[in-house]
């Protein structure tokens, strides 16, 4: 089957269908990653967009069960140079292709990717329409132009839980947790698991009253899709808990935070996605590499430095990634310590907050 993506300044790509078929509108971004497709795939940040991939050849080793990153894709849809219909891996359990077609994502293959990445690179991300059935390039390209984006749109409202939930009731638990799901990525929920945590996820949705009602020993914001500034019910409810349960944030949860400390957010030219992305912590001057995915960041000069200390910047382009409060405990990375696909290099982060969390309890 045919398909066609055009973008929103009228840029065609016709390539071929290995997907489901219909029509998708949204954001394209493209990801530097060399594996992980299928964490990729199922990591909820990528609602609203169209996820190209620069790696050539993807598919080649399947999809199985274990390495999904939340219950489906929630990803608008899914673009590579060469889809490969033969997948060889032991623990593969359907195709690429199949998996899409069974979650409704549109896919499309045999496109120059390279030449679509250059071009987002030079003119930034774009709206754009994914199709199988309309083939018209105006109409297409007039359809794209009219979409919603990102920019003011709340996205975790799509991604959420519907209501709460135990991840997980160890016996010998050193800390109570509580997830504000956003668009968690079930790798955080397995990192803090390592570090002896009962955890507790809430809709995002959840006043700061019923999160302090579960008594948590910490709350961890999660990444997620869309625009920070138009979650403002989540960044009250983080405004309220400051000062009174220490805090971690990622990703979205990063902006979220920098948010309710007062600052602002932007997006960015054509964001950062990817699993190579070096990354300076500012107190031991280590360059971490870094898993990343997110089209909006906080603005450096917004933040009021009496309170806030800048912890991590970014070596492509001197882009805040951390921040930490100077008496509170609480901190926030853009990035993802616990990668799923990308390095591990970040994951002591964790134990970051397990060390705030026993801190503040023997206080």
């Amino acid at each position: 089957m045919q398909a066609i993506l055009v973008l929103e300044d009228g840029t065609v790509f016709k390539g071929n269908s290995f997907g489901s078929s219909g029509e998708a509108l949204g954001e394209v971004v493209f990801n530097t990653s060399m594996a992980g497709y299928q964490e990729i795939i199922t990591d909820p940040s990528y609602k609203g967009q169209i996820v190209t991939m620069t790696y050539p050849l993807i598919g080649n080793y399947g999809i199985n069960k274990e390495d999904v990153e939340s219950r489906r894709p929630f990803l608008e849809g899914f673009v590579v140079k060469e889809y490969s219909k033969i997948a060889s891996n032991w623990r593969k359990e359907q195709g690429l292709g199949e998996y899409l077609k069974e979650n409704n994502i549109l896919a499309i293959e045999g496109i120059d990717t390279r030449r679509l990445t250059l071009h987002i690179r030079e003119k930034g991300s774009m709206k754009a329409v994914l199709s199988t059935v309309d083939f018209d390039e105006h109409s297409l390209a007039n359809k794209a132009r009219s979409s919603r984006g990102l920019a003011g749109l709340d996205l975790v409202k799509d991604v959420t839980i519907p209501k709460r939930y135990a991840y997980t009731r160890i016996k010998d638990a050193k800390f109570k947790v509580v997830v504000l799901d956003c668009g968690v990525k079930y790798n955080i929920l397995r990192e803090l698991l390592r570090y002896k945590c009962n955890i507790t996820v809430m809709p995002a949705q959840t006043t700061a009253k019923d999160i302090l009602a579960a008594h948590p020993d910490g709350v961890l914001l999660s990444n997620g899709p869309g625009d920070p500034a138009a979650v403002d019910y989540v960044v009250k409810t983080v405004a309220t808990l400051i000062g009174r349960v220490p805090i971690f944030g990622i990703c979205l949860g990063h902006q979220m935070l920098g948010l309710a400390l007062g600052g602002k957010t932007y997006k960015l030219k054509f964001g950062h996605h990817g699993a190579n992305h070096p990354v300076k912590d500012l107190k031991t001057n280590k360059v971490y590499i870094t898993s990343q995915n997110h089209s909006f960041c906080v603005d450096i000069d917004s933040l009021p430095k009496k309170d806030i200390q800048l912890t991590h910047v970014n070596l492509n382009d001197g882009t805040l990634e951390g921040l930490r409060h100077k008496k509170l405990p609480i901190f926030s990375v853009q990035f993802h310590p616990e990668a799923a696909p990308g390095p591990q290099d970040a994951e002591y982060l964790f134990a970051e907050f397990a060390r705030l969390m026993q801190k503040s309890k023997k206080r």
